[in-house]
């Protein structure tokens, strides 16, 4: 188990991984604190690189690639992947983590912590460094940071995995027992939906017009009555799926033009992914026809949509979940295999065909102002990382 001194070393850092603004687009100074520390500790400046998966990801804004770190080892063993994202939801921004008993928490009651996923950072960041600054023999490792997870698994998707140096073995941190290994993830799918009708006066010509808000409240009430709406469970067809945002309309004398709307659907089944988006199109389209002036002028529908991730499922005898299991029946504990109701950067890297088993370290409450991070399961989730770096786990 690690020492007094390792755990408190660890605490430091994650502690301060947290504590820096960062959220998706915005990870540079996360990336800078990360490179500081690996210098540190003694690796080269040019063994670490950006790919430019930022440049296709969703904010324009952002200046950062995912950060890639190759360490040479000594020992005659497949090279590793250890990887966990450096972005934070919006909610995380102005964290001030205080230790409160086991946990680590938020002084601040209307922020998030940043746990998800600053503890995966640290967890895999303290497993390299404590390698290097203990001269500890290691097989050859890619360290993965990836950009822009918490907005659709951006910097994984569009990572240059050609940078990685062929991995044989990949490990994800990012959750919350380090007991629990997640072996596959659900599918989701991110569409954007555009009505237009018919703007006109109101009180004065409002059969001139065709309303935008009523086709979307029409469609809305259409997917409501189908089950279609929420959780999903209809024989073959199971999933979820949400409209989170609805914008339109300027006055509410002028009958509403334009209606913009967000919306998702997740599942573990590709085909039920797709059947759902289907229905949604079919809903709006329905309700458009159902809305007219008295010219028999309807709203048009548009849709603009994008799988996200694809659902995956990996075998659990692949090699990375059969060493992730022997390094933490190595410290007493009994695995748990899991399969992941949200989206993980492994979904992208199973397309690309690195299979990678994601780990907990301690996150809980994720995305919400009662989020904490239990410190027993971080440093356990330390001591795991440190094994599977330095290739302790009867592997070859």
């Amino acid at each position: 188990m690690l020492t007094k001194t390792q755990q408190d070393r660890a605490f430091a850092l994650v502690q301060s991984l947290m504590a820096i603004s960062g959220k998706s687009g915005d990870e540079a100074e996360v990336a800078t604190f990360v490179r500081n520390q690996l210098l540190e500790a003694g690796v080269a400046e040019e063994a670490m690189q950006h790919d430019t998966a930022h440049s296709r990801c969703p904010i324009p804004s952002s200046t950062t690639g995912n950060l890639i770190v190759h360490l040479p080892g000594e020992l005659d063993i497949p090279r590793r992947l250890l990887m966990a994202h450096m972005d934070t939801v919006p909610i995380c921004v102005g964290s001030r983590p205080v230790r409160d008993g086991d946990f680590l928490i938020p002084q601040d009651p209307h922020t998030g912590l940043g746990a998800d996923d600053r503890a995966g950072v640290a967890t895999m960041l303290f497993a390299a460094t404590e390698l290097l600054q203990q001269g500890l023999p290691h097989g050859p490792l890619t360290l993965l940071f990836c950009v822009q997870e918490e907005i659709g698994l951006q910097g994984a998707r569009y990572l240059e995995t050609d940078k990685l140096g062929e991995p044989a073995l990949a490990f994800n941190w990012d959750g919350s027992d380090p007991a629990k290994l997640t072996v596959g993830a659900i599918g989701g799918y991110r569409m954007t939906i555009e009505i237009r009708g018919k703007a006109s006066h109101a009180g004065v010509a409002p059969q001139k017009g065709v309303s935008a808000v009523t086709v979307a409240g029409i469609a809305i009430a259409k997917l409501h009555h189908a089950g279609l709406l929420g959780k999903i469970d209809q024989g073959d067809l199971q999933g979820t799926s949400n409209i989170g945002v609805i914008q339109g309309g300027n006055a509410t004398n002028v009958v509403a033009d334009h209606v913009h709307l967000h919306a998702e659907v997740r599942s573990h089944q590709k085909e039920s992914i797709e059947i759902l988006v289907e229905r949604f199109e079919m809903a709006f389209q329905e309700a458009a026809k159902e809305v007219v002036n008295d010219q028999n002028e309807s709203a048009s529908v548009t849709f603009d949509g994008d799988l996200n991730y694809e659902p995956f499922v990996m075998p659990t005898d692949s090699p990375s979940v059969q060493t992730a299991e022997r390094v933490l029946k190595s410290l007493g504990i009994e695995p748990i295999h899991a399969i992941a109701n949200g989206g993980l950067d492994a979904n992208w890297m199973f397309r690309h065909g690195i299979p990678t088993v994601s780990m907990g370290c301690g996150q809980q409450n994720p995305h919400m102002t009662s989020e904490r991070m239990s410190i027993p399961q971080f440093h356990t989730a330390c001591e795991v990382a440190l094994r599977i770096a330095s290739g302790e786990d009867g592997a070859s």
